[in-house]
């Protein structure tokens, strides 16, 4: 099967997931206590004319089903409404926050691939000995860390007593050196697990295929151990990393809305908190269904990249 023809049939896999996040969003939202009417109206008494045209302007009036479909209509060209809250357009308000969530999870990926991927190399090479036994300790400690302890030390470490960092974001566009310096923090805080975890599961994956006949016959052949390691066994080792570091893009999606509380940083997880205590629906919704989209999109990748790895993949399938 050509790669083209594997990546329509996924893509093609993909629809009804896609669909069935669509009817998930919507409907916890909408199921949720309470009437949106009172959100709308700020929770004062109106009278029930007022409350009955609101209704129909809003579409609340109709059945469920219809709701949704008209909803998913709207989310097509990309028009998640009006916030009933600070009445602006939710897409626009979405996307201002958009590139500083996307700044810092791109951030914490890369970094934990940095530090993960040599790590479980060294941690095989070296196996039993004391680099495998510091790589282990430091992923045990790094996944038994919750993010937001380890925001708040570093805050209070680097920011309040030794003062090299601000506490709060600066004044200043995201593509500047003040706010690089700021995301410096947050970014090592989002890092920490997923690099613990990719650490564990590239030594374990460089291990096994160290003790495969190919490895034992490439050095049998006289091969470099440097070649070895980076022309044979760590192409087929990636095959287990790339699961999670493609999945762990949408996740840190996720995980930067605890973060981005801390450092107070601007992004779409700081905007879904504060949408949530207010009962803004229209921003929930938006928010909640671009990490779905991500996460399915992520999906995606993975399998493309599994088929570009090992071509074996997309025959099989």
């Amino acid at each position: 099967m050509s790669i083209v023809r594997y990546t329509l049939r996924r893509a093609l896999t993909s629809v009804p997931v896609l669909i069935g996040a669509t009817a998930l969003t919507f409907g916890l939202v909408h199921l949720a206590p309470g009437d949106p009417i009172d959100v709308l109206v700020g929770f004062d008494h109106v009278d029930p004319a007022t409350r009955a045209s609101l209704r129909a302007e809003y579409n609340l009036d109709r059945p469920l089903w219809q709701q949704y479909l008209l909803w998913v209509r709207d989310v097509a060209t990309l028009e998640f409404g009006e916030s009933p809250i600070t009445g602006r357009d939710v897409g626009p308000t979405v996307a201002g926050r958009l590139p500083h969530t996307i700044a810092l999870g791109v951030s914490a990926w890369l970094l934990s691939l940095a530090i993960g991927i040599p790590a479980g190399i060294v941690a095989a090479v070296d196996d039993g000995g004391p680099a495998d036994e510091v790589s282990r300790i430091g992923a045990l400690v790094g996944i038994a860390t919750p993010n937001f302890w380890l925001g708040l030390v570093l805050l209070f470490v680097f920011g309040v007593q030794l003062g090299w960092v601000r506490v709060t974001p600066p004044d200043a566009p995201l593509a500047s050196l003040e706010m690089a310096w700021f995301m410096v923090l947050p970014t090592i805080t989002l890092a920490t697990a997923l690099a613990a975890v990719v650490t564990r599961l590239m030594r374990s994956s460089m291990r096994r295929e160290l003790e495969r006949e190919y490895v034992r016959g490439a050095r049998a052949r006289g091969l470099r151990e440097r070649t070895v390691l980076l022309k044979h066994a760590l192409r087929n080792s990636l095959t287990a990393v790339v699961t999670v570091a493609g999945l762990q893009i949408a996740l840190l999606l996720d995980g930067a809305v605890v973060v981005e509380q801390v450092f107070s940083w601007p992004g779409m997880g700081q905007l879904l908190v504060e949408s949530i205590s207010r009962r803004d629906f229209p921003v929930v919704q938006a928010v909640v269904l671009l990490i779905a989209v991500a996460t399915i999109v992520a999906n995606l990748l993975v399998d493309l990249a599994y088929a570009v790895i090992d071509p074996r993949i997309r025959h099989d399938r």
